[in-house]
């Protein structure tokens, strides 16, 4: 029981940690309360699932980031010509180069954005989806193995005796 205040005691919400404690409580004075903890991080990072997400999002994503990289580096290979004729060429050229190059800069931004925010959209699309079935696992075993609630990340502490994270990869890695 000590060691559940101990891990309860690291949520955030002070609310949430009294309704969760007068669960157990009332739960473990009527019987023995059965506690599970899934680390989400572990799933994201080790569930085939999650795994072919991400080949799938960096297959669908190379190729813009490579005409990204390759544009910043003709961005940088203009600038450093400009700084290095500026000296020799007619104020009225480099300027016209300075613009040309602030333009360029600015569509490059542009479309860096673009692709940032396009990779993450589609990255937190890929995850819900993981996110789901991996939700769908842990019912599967709390309702399988009986038990009373299952946590999800949050915890100073958590017991390698209640972390059914490797049950839920199994599932998942079917």
């Amino acid at each position: 029981m000590k060691s559940l205040i101990k891990s309860l005691t690291s949520l955030q919400s002070t609310g949430l940690l009294a309704i969760c404690l007068m669960s157990v409580t009332s739960a473990h004075a009527q019987e023995s309360s059965k506690i599970a903890f899934v680390s989400s991080e572990r799933i994201l990072r080790e569930a085939a699932p999650a795994k072919a997400a991400q080949v799938k999002i960096e297959a669908e994503f190379s190729k813009r980031d490579k005409d990204l990289q390759d544009q910043a580096a003709r961005l940088k290979g203009m600038a450093d010509k400009l700084d290095k004729d500026s000296a020799v060429i007619p104020e009225s050229e480099r300027l016209k180069r300075q613009r040309e190059l602030t333009d360029l800069d600015k569509d490059f931004q542009r479309k860096q954005r673009e692709f940032r925010e396009d990779l993450n959209q589609r990255r937190n699309e890929e995850l819900s989806i993981v996110l789901e079935r991996s939700t769908k696992a842990i019912k599967q075993i709390a309702e399988a193995e009986k038990y009373d609630i299952v946590f999800q990340e949050g915890g100073v502490y958590v017991s390698p005796r209640i972390d059914i994270t490797d049950k839920v990869l199994k599932i998942l890695n079917k």
